[in-house]
């Protein structure tokens, strides 16, 4: 029998799909605190509300995927 997963056992594959050249630096912030250096790179990070809160910060930078861990 399968286990239950967990909800934190659930990961988002965030890329970075837009530059970050003339965006407030807030987001700028933001987009170096999730982990990205270049454009087009990505990273995996938790699905919990801190990750979705700075996914919703710069929405219109980045591409979301779920993935299974």
């Amino acid at each position: 029998m399968a286990a239950k997963k967990k909800s934190s056992d659930k990961k988002l594959k965030i890329t970075l799909v837009k530059s970050t050249i003339g965006a407030i630096p807030k987001h700028k912030a933001t987009v170096r605190s999730m982990g990205f250096h270049k454009l087009n790179s990505s990273v995996v990070l938790p699905d919990n509300e801190a990750t979705r809160g700075q996914i919703a910060q710069i929405r219109h930078m980045v591409k979301v995927e779920e993935v299974d861990a």
